[in-house]
Parts: C-alpha cells; structure tokens; sequence
C-alpha cells in the first residue's frame, strides 16, 4: 500500500503499560492512538490522543472508540473478541490480528489443541474440569502445571502439583475450568517475538527468558544456547504464525528442552513482555512493528543492534501503597542503561511497574556470543535493578 503521513488514527482495547509503548512508539510515525480502558487516566493515557474509559466488553466503549478511529487492535487478551469483530463490521474498520485468532488464544485449551493440530511441537497436555481429571491427568503425566483455561498471568492461574491429595485445593486456586500440561524437563525458556505483515513475516532473534514464581525477570540477547536451536526456535515460530489469522505482533514463549528440542509455552496475540529489549536493542522495536503491521505498512529490520539485557521493575512492597520509585540515579548515571516507567500509581507486590534495559559491546552473531560478556552484562542488569526501590 501507498504510505502517506500524517497517518491514521489507531484504536487500541487496552491501556496499560503496552498501550502506552505502542502510542510511543505511533507517534513518530505519525499515527495517532485513542485507547480503551476502565481505568481513568491509565499509564497509556499520557501519551495518547485520547482515553475512552470503558469495560473491555461495552459495547457503548467499543462503537465510541470506532467513530474516532480508522483501525483498531487490542494490548490484552481480555478484550471481546466477539465485541471486536461486530464493532469492526458495523463501521467498516479493520482489525488485527482477527479476533477469532484472540478467541482461540484467550482459552489455553484451545491455542494448545489447535497447535498440535497443526504439528507445532507442544507439551503433552489434557482437559481438566474438575478435581477426578486432574488426579487422571497425574497418573499420566506424574506431575503437572495447572492453568486455568483463561484470565492467567505472571504466574496468577497457574499451579504446579505433584500430590493428587493436592488436586481439589489445586482446583480451587485456578477457579474454574483448567488444561494439566506435563512438567517439561527444560534447559532454558526462549521467546520469539514474530510479526506478521501485509504479505511478509519477520521474526526477532529468539531471547533468553529468566523467570521466577512464573514472572519474567530477564530477557536477555543473544540468547545463551546454540546456533541450531535459535534457529529452530524461528522456524517454529513461523509454523506458529501460520495457525492464526490477522497482521501484528505475536510473541511465543518457548522451551527449550534438556535434548535441545523446541516446544511451545503460551502465545500471546500482541507485543510482549520478553520483547521489551527491542526498544534499545534492535533496528524496529515491537512496538512500531505492530503498528506497521497491523496498519498494513511495510514492517521494518529485526536485526539485533548489540547484546542487550532487559530486567523488569516489579513491585518490592508487602502491601499496595502509592508508586514512587528511589534511587533512580542509578540508572541515569549508567551511560548503557535506559529507564522505561509505565506510570501507574500504585505499587503491588510483584506488579510490572517498569523496566530497565542494558546494551553491551561485542557480537551479535547467534550462538557466536561470548558467553563470559553476556553472564557480565547481565550481573549488571541485576545490579542496576536491585539499586531501584519503592519508597
């Protein structure tokens, strides 16, 4: 298509701290962004052009959002899918990616059963409705993680169990309907941020994923494994994007196996968490990928600029008290480190309430890395972030 500026104006479900990189990242391109969200001045509101506050499913929200957009796409998986795709319809907009690729991303069942449909290499995996399923589903696979089938993240709806006396308090963490997947024996967790265009996909080399109580502390780039299996990793990727419909980012969670076998974790139909790095680390960050993407515009380079370690801020406090981050010279007196605050008011236990991203000398050739200098630019990641705290 013929690419003229300034550009249109985007609708985006969703205003937190992706909303807020994404109109970031718009602006310069001349895109301007009206977000939706329930909660008034939301982190993305500060630098949108407009907040509409609204339920991610009100369908007043939704057609007041279409009257002042000229596409639309969503930042969380909590938007209606079925909302999307009428309000689309009834003001002739698209919308990407297709909502009938959220609606089956949004139930963790259904994305795993369409993938192994597809031959994408995943966990072994099965239903569980209720307390007898998940005491059937440990006798097959011996211990399991637990998920509710939708809602989870950063860990919130997952349960590992391994004590089928367990299974009825296990249940009743998640809430509801659940899938059991097998514990997978893994050397490392990777993510490939991928992009599907008008005609064309483009994937970001695959990072290194360093989790704890199943919340993503680091990403880090070049990844520390081989040149095979980054590109394996891509090539699944790939097979990922052409299970679903619709233009835009789609970041896929990875294993990497103990044999150094590729299967997949979760997808999520937007820019991602793990792809944070690319704001200073690559050619075309996530964000303005996406909104090439689903605009329809040509996508821009992947190409990793130098090694790279993104450490998120999470919430260090016992209880919920307003935000104010200290010690924040830290950052602005360390020449190769960069500061991202996602303005939210208050801070939670564990709440993503920013990030910090490192960049260092040296190669960027996958699975040529010296691994001595990424260990390095990693420890100083963490030093960096441990000097950040809450007042």
């Amino acid at each position: 298509m013929t690419v003229t500026l300034p550009g249109p104006t985007l609708g985006v479900v969703g205003g937190g701290q992706l909303g807020r990189m994404l109109a970031e990242a718009a602006a310069p391109l001349g895109v301007e962004v009206v977000v939706l969200d329930p909660t008034p001045d939301c982190p993305a509101s500060p630098v949108a052009r407009e907040q509409i506050v609204g339920e991610f499913d009100d369908p007043e929200a939704f057609r007041e959002l279409a009257e002042r957009v000229d596409a639309l796409t969503f930042e969380i998986e909590l938007a209606d899918a079925d909302l999307l795709d009428r309000v689309a319809t009834e003001y002739g907009l698209s919308v990407n990616p297709a909502p009938s690729t959220l609606e089956t991303i949004e139930d963790k069942l259904i994305q795993k059963r369409t993938l192994r449909e597809a031959g994408v290499p995943v966990p072994p995996f099965r239903q569980v409705d209720d307390a007898e399923d998940l005491r059937a589903a440990l006798d097959e696979f011996d211990a399991v993680m637990l998920k509710a089938r939708t809602g989870g993240y950063d860990g919130r709806g997952n349960v590992p169990v391994t004590d089928p006396d367990n299974a009825e308090a296990a249940m009743d963490a998640v809430g509801g309907p659940a899938m059991a997947e097998t514990f997978v024996d893994f050397a490392r967790e990777l993510s490939v941020i991928a992009i599907q265009g008008d005609d064309e996909v483009r994937t970001f080399p695959a990072g290194e994923n360093v989790h704890e109580e199943e919340i993503l502390r680091e990403t880090i780039l070049p990844a520390r494994t081989s040149e095979g299996v980054l590109e394996r990793a891509e090539a699944v990727a790939r097979d990922v994007l052409s299970t679903l419909s619709g233009r835009g980012v789609f970041g896929i969670e990875l294993f990497e196996t103990t044999e150094g076998e590729i299967l997949v974790n979760e997808i999520a139909p937007r820019p991602h968490n793990s792809g944070h790095w690319t704001i200073e680390g690559a050619r075309t960050s996530q964000f303005e990928q996406h909104v090439r993407a689903v605009l329809g515009w040509p996508l821009g380079s992947t190409r990793l600029r130098c090694p790279t370690v993104m450490s998120n801020i999470l919430g260090t406090v016992e209880e919920p008290r307003s935000a104010r981050l200290g010690n924040v010279d830290a950052v602005f007196e360390d020449g190769d480190a960069s500061l991202h605050w996602y303005g939210k008011d208050e801070v939670r236990p564990l709440r993503k309430m920013g990030h910090v991203t490192v960049t260092g000398d040296g190669t960027v050739d996958p699975g040529a890395a010296d691994r001595d200098d990424i260990d390095g630019l990693l420890a100083h990641a963490r030093d960096i972030r441990r000097a950040l705290t809450f007042d």
